[in-house]
């Protein structure tokens, strides 16, 4: 699946580059909705996590709402379910623990029920990227990948902090997207209406292993109240045909052909 980012510093650009110091000096963090968002870019991430980089996912939501495969009913009892499977994930991409920020899933945009809920949870965004310190960002780009709002929302703090130069965000934010084949493949209604970006603006283009790509496989099979085996099975094999080895992001501001989100501009 295609995955949309900017550069951001300096780093090998052999696929196979071995862990350096000059690797374990950088941080590279992704900040989605849920536990499974990181599935599209998961290649990518298990490559810099391989190559040395300090890599994190931070979780926004509790997962609580979600679940299309699994008997566990919505609540805590899926909530921790879902924790669960984001720590068996990103062992498998080998990355850092996730970071859990808990937020109620499903309702980030609840501003009748909650009007201090999105300050809330961008200040909370804030305080772990301050801490983290980022070299480079990744995100949902503003249609969401799948157009789902929680997704939308997280993706619009996350550009709104880069935007306002807040403490420790950098400005090198890549967005993810998920190409028709890849909503297809996961969905029978296919893609939402204008939500994939056009070609031409995905100017970087992040090549991986096919170690990385088994190791995503791996991480997406983690997600088992979200995928059956069957759909794990299905996405990554069109998945892997589709990409050839590469992930396409697009960048916050613009920039010219890119193969490392941390290279420098």
């Amino acid at each position: 699946m295609r995955v949309v980012v900017a550069s951001a510093l300096a780093a090998l650009t052999l696929v196979g580059a071995p862990v350096s110091a000059q690797n374990a000096s950088k941080t590279l963090v992704a900040v989605f909705a849920h536990g499974d968002d990181e599935g599209p870019i998961g290649p990518v991430l298990a490559r810099y996590a391989r190559e040395g980089v300090q890599v994190y996912l931070i979780i926004a939501t509790d997962g609580a709402a979600g679940g299309l495969h699994t008997t566990i009913p919505r609540g805590p009892e899926l909530a921790r379910a879902r924790s669960e499977e984001a720590r068996c994930a990103t062992q498998a991409l080998g990355l850092q623990p996730p970071i859990l920020l808990g937020f109620p899933d499903a309702q980030l945009g609840n501003y009748a029920e909650d009007p201090s809920r999105l300050y809330r949870l961008t200040q909370r965004v804030q305080e772990e990227l301050q801490r983290l310190r980022p070299d480079a960002l990744i995100t949902w780009g503003p249609d969401g990948g799948t157009g789902h709002p929680d997704h939308r929302l997280v993706s619009n703090i996350v550009t709104q902090l880069v935007r306002a130069g807040a403490p420790g965000v950098p400005e090198l934010l890549y967005y993810a997207a998920i190409p028709t084949e890849g909503l297809q493949a996961m969905s029978p209604r296919g893609a939402p209406p204008f939500v994939v970006p056009q070609e031409k603006y995905l100017t970087v283009r992040v090549p991986f292993t096919p170690a990385d790509f088994e190791a995503a496989k791996r991480s997406m099979g983690c997600h088992k109240t979200q995928f059956s085996d069957e759909v794990v099975q299905r996405i990554t094999e069109l998945t892997r045909r589709t990409l050839n080895g590469t992930l396409a992001f697009a960048t916050l501001f613009p920039a010219g052909p890119v193969t490392d989100l941390l290279q420098p501009r």
